[in-house]
């Protein structure tokens, strides 16, 4: 879909905006209550398993062993700053894990915690305690969200996961301009630069291949998911020769913004602008690689970052690769979320610029970057009789322009090569755990469906699911862990979900208490309507 791109810069710029909210977001703690009694826990016989690397202590919370803290890559730091992720060095005696370590440089706020440790390729194993020797749990690899500037593997508990007898792996990869900076001047051999943040992941994979043996997990019966950015990471990890073999399986939630990455040349060239502002007029690596953490984080994108076209990472946009079958073609659920774009909508109210009447249609054209004459176009698409508020109307437009259609896209393009199962996520009473209340309903908001399928410990607006609403996640849960062990979702004592075709266009709609197969996605969200006015 045109425009999803500059919808997407729209909202990260709103979430930056939010970062700053302090009086309205509240702070989510440095440790969790959770955190504090898993370290209770650990003691000198807590359990170990074995990596390439050496062994680790972990700590046993209930039903799951954690191993936290595992370096599977050496500290980008210095001359590895801006180069691919370099293997780890090994350990003499058993290494600690029973604490998470730092994650990645970003300012901190209602999606992220700050930091300034460079040194943060570092994963968490959660798996069944009490495993027999020899087991071979299947494998759930987690990419977290955030734009790609912020988010950190410590902010998800995946142990309800586990409980169904899988073994899941969170991890830390760069972000910002440290994970996704392309410049000429940091090109390899073959002048690629970019995808930092991408290549980390896939040493994550590697890591996996070698090492998830140790704690009951399958090399071979692996699952790449993730949300938002994290969703977005899966689906160019599908789409990377590079990961080729690294994964059986995917599951994407909310990462169909962004189907034509920027060019390696537009992106060199923002990477140029950026040294110019951080002090590097000198266009080298020595001077980029000297730059403070500090004075990245001031001078890097604050509209957020998306991957660029890169010849070994990402030789073409993902929406050509899917279009044309050249991707990993590994069976895959993929969905969105019936309200996502109200997040943003509510970022914008709190930061004192709320959507009105008056306002209406230039909101529309600065979410899409259009014209005011296509913004008119849209709005009589969308009128605001139709809806209870403008914020609503608003909600409405982004959602269905910037993630649902385009999800639809890659639903079409994918089930002609991989089995495809596609879901939109409906739950209008979801509770909403990053932001404060605004004056419109959250819907089933963008990243509301995460807590249906993993605990969110450093949520700064915790909330408990009603009894409905607990038996869509643990049927959720099952849909999920269902997926990875065999590929298919479906299992005897839950609801059927259909494999997704361009014929009937059959989606799961996942609301409380019983999910049920769905075929008006494409009506509802007026998908025929942006692609007319794409092709216009």
């Amino acid at each position: 879909m045109f425009m999803t791109w500059a919808g997407w810069r729209v909202c990260t710029r709103l979430a930056v905006a939010g970062l700053t909210l302090g009086a309205l977001i509240a702070a989510a703690p440095a440790v969790s209550a959770s955190a504090l009694g898993r370290q209770a826990a650990a003691s000198a016989s807590g359990p170990v398993a074995g990596t390439a690397n050496g062994p680790v202590r972990g700590l046993t919370n209930g039903a799951a062993d954690e191993f936290l803290g595992i370096p599977y890559a050496a500290p980008p730091v210095g001359p590895l700053r801006w180069q691919p992720p370099q293997p780890a060095a090994s350990w003499s005696g058993v290494r600690d894990a029973t604490q998470f370590a730092p994650h990645c440089p970003q300012p901190g706020g209602p999606f992220g915690q700050a930091s300034t440790s460079e040194n943060c390729l570092f994963l968490n194993v959660f798996t069944p305690s009490h495993q027999q020797a020899g087991s071979h749990f299947p494998v759930m690899v987690w990419i977290h969200g955030g734009a790609l500037v912020s988010g950190e593997s410590n902010d998800y508990d995946p142990t309800q996961m586990v409980a169904d007898g899988v073994t899941v792996v969170t991890i830390n990869y760069r972000l910002g301009a440290l994970g996704f900076l392309a410049h000429p001047a940091l090109a390899d051999a073959n002048g690629q630069s970019g995808d930092y943040g991408l290549m980390d992941q896939q040493a994550a994979l590697r890591w996996v291949q070698r090492s998830i043996a140790g704690f009951g997990g399958s090399p071979h019966n692996v699952t790449i998911f993730g949300e938002s950015a994290g969703g977005l990471s899966t689906l160019s990890q599908v789409a990377s020769p590079q990961a080729g073999g690294l994964f059986e399986r995917a599951i994407v939630e909310s990462g169909s913004y962004n189907l034509t990455q920027a060019s390696l040349a537009s992106a060199e060239a923002a990477g140029q602008a950026f040294a110019v502002k951080a002090g590097c007029a000198s266009q080298t690596a020595a001077c980029l690689r000297s730059l403070p953490v500090s004075t990245i984080l001031a001078d890097q994108d604050a509209a957020g970052y998306t991957p660029n076209i890169n010849g070994e990472v990402l030789p073409e946009t993902l929406g050509t690769a899917f279009a044309t079958g050249s991707f990993n073609r590994v069976p895959i659920i993929n969905g969105t979320n019936r309200d996502e774009w109200r997040l943003f909508v509510a970022l914008s109210e709190l930061a004192g610029n709320p959507v009105t009447a008056s306002n209406y249609q230039s909101m529309i054209s600065s979410t899409l970057g259009v014209p005011a004459a296509v913004a008119a176009v849209i709005a009589a698409r969308y009128p605001l009789t139709a809806f209870p508020s403008p914020s609503v109307a608003l909600g409405a437009v982004g959602t269905d322009a910037i993630f649902a259609c385009p999800a639809l896209t890659i639903d079409r393009s994918m089930s002609r090569f991989a089995p495809a199962f596609a879901y939109e996520f409906s739950d209008e009473n979801a509770p909403e755990l990053f932001l404060p209340p605004v004056s419109f309903p959250y819907g089933a908001a963008h990243a509301s469906e995460i807590q249906y399928v993993m605990d969110l410990p450093m949520a700064a607006f915790p909330e408990m699911l009603s009894a409905p609403q607990q038996q869509l996640a643990a049927t959720m849960t099952g849909y999920w862990t269902n997926f990875a062990q065999r590929g298919f979702p479906s299992a005897p004592g839950t609801p059927s979900w259909p494999l997704f075709n361009n014929l009937t266009q059959k989606m799961q709609s996942l609301t409380p208490p019983a999910p049920q197969a769905d075929t008006g996605f494409a009506n509802t969200h007026n998908c025929a309507f942006w692609t007319a006015l794409e092709a216009g």
